[in-house]
């Protein structure tokens, strides 16, 4: 797992990548909507976060480059929408909010298992292979053995690294009488993933409460904060049965804080959002 928590009460949590942020405001104002955003709409809304004018435009600009965002000109202005690419970074984020969640109840006991083998001079398809593995939910057990709760499909990130005749993939249960919880202890860094958790809940929790005067009225700005960290926590989440682990796991009461303030701030925000941003049909859809 990636990251640090943050101190409570500075500006709702850390600072974030102006990419994370855009990847947020793409998720809010854009995806599911068929259009395109203008640049200068984009460096408004940054701005409210303190991200500069240059910083932005070098965001679209890389993004862009990358196949993340597609340009599309309008008269002398550019204006900006979603590729394939984004658009399926984008429904998996959603995804993982609303129907997945940071709560895993559902467990049903099986265990993916990828035992991997490789040559010492290797280092780099090791440090590759270990770093989408984590993305992916996995933790080490011993050495080259990984495992992932549920069942995980590795395909793509097997073939994409070419190294489908080093790796074997297992789907397992635990024996009875199994250690389940001191495997997981073993294999995950709890003690990091749950002071995001409680982190992120200290920093929002007086949001979740009934508004007050002293509520911040840029709720387009609170909510793409608020959004772009919590995802940015659940993403590294390999959603481990909360059967096993501690009792008391801050991930449901984060979750649920996360859910009150945007409940209170989502409705605000769209209104601002629709005021703000100079939008054109996205041509790629018509």
């Amino acid at each position: 797992m990636n990251g640090t928590p943050w101190p409570p009460g500075t500006g709702y949590g850390p600072s974030l990548r102006p990419q994370s942020l855009m990847f947020g405001f793409l998720g809010r104002c854009v995806l599911g909507r068929d259009i395109c955003v203008f640049s200068g709409s984009i460096i408004d809304v940054f701005a409210r976060q303190g991200v500069s004018e240059q910083a932005t435009r070098s965001t679209l600009t890389r993004m862009a480059n990358r196949q993340l965002l597609r340009r599309q000109r309008r008269g002398r202005r550019m204006y900006f929408g979603l590729t394939p690419r984004s658009r399926e970074i984008l429904e998996d984020g959603k995804e993982r909010i609303w129907k997945m969640g940071a709560v895993n109840r559902s467990w049903d006991g099986t265990w993916t298992i990828l035992g991997f083998s490789l040559p010492e001079s290797w280092q780099r398809q090791r440090h590759d292979l270990r770093s989408k593995l984590t993305w992916a939910g996995f933790g080490p057990v011993l050495g080259g053995l990984w495992i992932a709760p549920g069942e995980v499909d590795v395909q793509e990130i097997v073939t994409g690294l070419g190294l489908e005749a080093h790796i074997k993939v297992f789907r397992a249960r635990a024996d009875p009488g199994m250690n389940i919880e001191g495997m997981i202890k073993d294999a995950y860094n709890l003690e990091e993933l749950a002071g995001r958790y409680r982190a992120f809940h200290d920093a929002w929790a007086h949001l979740a409460s009934p508004p007050s005067r002293g509520e911040p009225e840029d709720h387009l700005a609170l909510q793409l904060r608020l959004e772009t960290q919590w995802l940015g926590i659940i993403r590294t989440d390999p959603r481990l049965p909360v059967r096993h682990l501690p009792v008391d796991w801050p991930a449901g009461p984060a979750q649920q804080v996360f859910r009150h303030v945007h409940a209170r701030v989502s409705g605000p925000a769209r209104e601002m959002a629709d005021r703000m941003l100079d939008t054109v049909p996205d041509e790629t859809t018509v």
